[in-house]
């Protein structure tokens, strides 16, 4: 891409034109909702920025990165003012319908990043219907945190339930990427309600089983999931390092299998 941008958006045609068509295309998914009383409503797309910044930073002709998805599937945190939503079936169809664009520029190698709790499932069902529809396509999906999830276990100085939403993570990685002061009051203790102990889960240690609850259920109202006041900024900095060195070593490897 000779040292051109590498975000779709901010290309010409004809930029688009001269790129490789062996290089991987990344789409973000994210989210617009509540995050706790300590969180901005972007921290999810915030996160999945970051992330998509950090491997322009690294290396920016790895990848080409296509708008971010802001709005996705958020209706667990509608009890909360300020969260936006849409069904599963339209993030499924706009998604499906970004990537067959690209597709139809001549691109063959996709990588859904997905940085929202609520978006894992249709993600993978956008991951199944999409490399179904289109095999002579790679495409793979990968959320931010099971990626890495040995390396974020060591790093994790909370307990079982510690990560699930406004926790831990998100709050070290927005410190860290400076989308909300260091210094950020953050809110007490452990939040977490169980239901069944099958049920238990958080972003490191998954459930055996599954009920559907809203997340003013499993917060207890707090809207907060797991221990933020464990986060700090070196932690996130540290997080970010493994994600993203977990992350660039998918598209390299999706950019060889283009190659082979």
């Amino acid at each position: 891409m000779g040292g051109a941008p590498v975000k779709w958006e901010k290309l010409t045609s004809a930029e688009i034109d001269a790129i490789d068509r062996g290089v991987p295309v990344l789409l973000n998914v994210a989210a617009i909702e509540q995050h706790g009383p300590h969180l901005p409503l972007d921290t999810d797309a915030a996160i999945g920025r970051h992330f998509t910044d950090q491997l322009d930073a690294r290396d920016p002709e790895a990848q080409l990165i296509l708008p971010q998805i802001k709005v996705c599937c958020s209706a667990h945190h509608m009890d909360y003012p300020g969260t936006l939503s849409v069904g599963h079936r339209v993030l499924l169809d706009y998604a499906s319908g970004v990537l067959d664009s690209a597709r139809r520029a001549g691109f063959s190698i996709f990588l859904v990043l997905n940085s929202h709790g609520g978006n894992q499932a249709i993600a993978q069902v956008l991951l199944e219907e999409f490399g179904a529809m289109h095999t002579d396509c790679t495409v793979a999906l990968a959320t931010w945190w099971t990626l890495a999830r040995e390396e974020l276990a060591r790093i994790s100085e909370s307990g079982p339930q510690g990560t699930g939403h406004a926790c831990e993570l998100e709050t070290s990685l927005m410190m860290h990427a400076d989308a909300v002061p260091a210094d950020l009051e953050l809110p007490a203790g452990e939040r977490y309600v169980s239901l069944f102990d099958w049920n238990d889960g958080s972003m490191l240690h998954g459930a055996k089983a599954a009920v559907y609850r809203s997340m003013r259920e499993i917060s207890g109202g707090s809207g907060v999931v797991g221990q933020p006041d464990a986060a700090s900024a070196a932690k996130g900095e540290r997080i970010s390092a493994a994600v993203t060195d977990a992350l660039a070593r998918v598209v390299e490897d999706l950019r060889r299998s283009g190659a082979a």
